[in-house]
């Protein structure tokens, strides 16, 4: 099934023109979807990376604005600065050392993206593929798509399918993932979405001001080339200590070499659980100003912390800016470079299993 079974809804918050994003790819259409809850929130998604455009969400007075970083047409999506901009990554999210991972004793060459290394599945990934869309409801829109086996050197055709689903009782977006394969195989799906609870602009603000607390208390320490040392260590008495609520600015130029290598947060923590898998609260963000508040909801064991240190002032949507620093994301995944490091939680994907996560982005105002 190509596209979907009922009109995407037309009318919208945020601005964007559904025609600006119908375009023809090597034969798949590609659209735009507005889903809706009983709230009154609003999010904007097209099937190109299955990118969010907009989550348009109210402040302390009411007010709604878009609070995620997108592009307002497929064009800009399509050749973005950004690749990776605010939309699904696979097969595997963040990176792999060198492009190469060994499993069950055969070695896999992954495209390199990212100096020596393979990125969110490298430059073709999940995020630069037009993906088959249902959207059977308002609040619903479910996605799918075939990975061929050997897709960017990983093996298996992988079957994948993800919802993006609103609630009608909470401003909450849940995203579920399902995958099977063929053959053996690793995966490391997520959503890069980059936030910004203050509202877009032109120039967007930083989120240096934003209050963030991590239900972690270890974190994966990288190398210089953002890969981990393979090491586990305590946050605490360090600046990467989110345990208590913290201003992402206060301490982000500190001379500590984790900051340095990533340039600011860009590292993986490991995420306190009760046990693997449980569905459990990971962050919480607010944006003092506004009022916003965002809680990170998921299954998985961690959370990739970037502060968008490499966004260049590029523009977004209706004229938007996005300098360095203007953008926050959460990224729940399997930790880094699993693949080469067997004392990670596995990563692995075998026939007959099917992979599974949740991730909830749920959104409100400062009591």
């Amino acid at each position: 099934m190509n596209i979907t079974d009922t009109t995407p809804t037309e009318s919208n918050l945020s601005g964007l023109d559904r025609k600006d994003f119908q375009k023809n790819i090597n034969s798949r259409k590609t659209d735009l979807y507005i889903l809706k809850n009983a709230q009154g929130m609003e999010v904007a998604v097209t099937n190109y990376g299955c990118a969010i455009l907009s989550i348009m969400v109210p402040d302390k007075n009411g007010k709604f604005a878009n609070v995620i970083l997108g592009h307002d047409s497929i064009e800009h999506v399509i050749n973005s600065p950004e690749p990776f901009l605010s939309t699904t990554i696979g097969r595997y999210g963040n990176r792999i050392a060198n492009g190469k991972f060994t499993l069950y004793g055969e070695e896999h060459q992954l495209t390199v993206n990212n100096g020596p290394n393979s990125l969110h599945g490298g430059p073709t990934g999940f995020h630069a593929r037009v993906w088959d869309a249902v959207q059977p409801n308002e609040s619903t829109v479910i996605f799918n798509y075939t990975s061929a086996d050997g897709e960017e050197g990983f093996p298996g055709t992988l079957e994948v399918e993800m919802t993006y689903r609103l609630e009608d009782e909470t401003n909450a977006l849940v995203i579920e993932y399902r995958a099977t394969t063929d053959k053996a195989t690793v995966v490391n799906l997520t959503n890069h979405g980059f936030f910004n609870l203050a509202g877009i602009s032109n120039p967007s603000p930083t989120v240096l001001n934003n209050i963030l607390t991590i239900n972690a208390d270890f974190y994966v320490p990288i190398d210089e080339v953002s890969i981990p040392t393979g090491e586990i260590l305590k946050v605490e008495n360090t600046p990467m200590d989110f345990r208590t609520p913290h201003a992402i600015g206060e301490r982000i130029d500190d001379k500590f070499q984790q900051l340095v290598n990533g340039a600011g947060y860009d590292h993986c923590y490991v995420l306190n659980k009760a046990e693997s898998g449980e569905l459990s609260l990971a962050a919480t963000c607010t944006e003092p100003v506004s009022g916003r508040t965002m809680e990170v909801y998921t299954t998985e064991n961690g959370l990739q912390l970037y502060t968008g240190n490499w966004l260049g002032g590029f523009t977004g949507a209706h004229g938007a800016t996005f300098p360095a620093r203007s953008a926050v994301c959460f990224e729940a995944q399997c930790f880094p470079d699993t693949p080469n490091k067997a004392h990670f939680p596995s990563a692995v994907l075998l026939p007959g299993d099917e992979y599974q996560q949740i991730t909830i982005y749920k959104f409100g105002v400062q009591e």
